[in-house]
């Protein structure tokens, strides 16, 4: 069995995975992981925004997210392992987050084209509560310059789903165009830092080894 958005947690599944995204659990299914997935119900704005204004790093606020998320359900479910993730893309000192519409997004890719940015990625593993392990990443990526004509055909070509990632972007999809050079882990960029999960979850006995 493996994750389905807002599906309820089996008591017989070890693995559950505290999050909303479709390409985290994607990454995990096509691994062949059993798991399952539900959000946790975290007002990451608001807690950037207090993080940010402490002046905690990008990657600080990233890992502090993904250990409250986990702490969530691990509160729920205290047997099972809980995997938290997070990611914010850096570039310069800017913080960019999920564009709210199509003009936003439109906005995003203008401040990027051009330019290099960060995918500061964090994933930390909890139970009972308590955090077992932790990984950061950070990825780096270059967008080629393009013109505003680009952006819009773009937009047009992926629709909604420009709306579902930070950076209006899916690597793994036509999003690969914006690109010039692409430095660092691939799952990492997608969100899940996938072979360091899994040597961990070979260790906890969830995989086998």
């Amino acid at each position: 069995m493996t994750g389905v958005e807002d599906s309820p947690i089996s008591a017989r599944l070890a693995l559950i995975l505290a999050s909303a995204s479709g390409s985290r659990r994607r990454i995990l299914e096509s691994a062949g992981v059993a798991f399952n997935a539900q959000a946790a119900n975290v007002d990451e704005e608001a807690v950037k925004t207090a993080l940010q204004a402490e002046g905690a790093a990008a990657i600080e606020a990233a890992e502090s997210l993904a250990e409250l998320k986990a702490q969530r359900l691990s509160q729920l479910h205290p047997e099972a392992l809980v995997i938290g993730a997070d990611q914010i893309l850096l570039c310069g000192d800017v913080w960019f987050d999920k564009p709210a519409d199509m003009d936003q997004a439109a906005a995003h890719l203008r401040a990027l084209s051009g330019k290099t940015h960060s995918l500061e990625t964090a994933l930390c593993l909890l139970r009972g509560g308590q955090r077992i392990w932790h990984h950061r990443a950070a990825p780096r990526l270059t967008m080629r310059r393009f013109d505003h004509d680009f952006i819009a055909g773009y937009l047009a070509a992926v629709g909604e789903a420009a709306l579902t990632s930070v950076g209006a972007y899916q690597l793994e999809g036509r999003g690969a165009q914006l690109f010039s050079k692409i430095d660092g882990d691939f799952f990492a960029i997608l969100g899940l830092p996938l072979l360091p999960l899994l040597d961990i979850l070979r260790e906890q006995g969830v995989l086998q080894r």
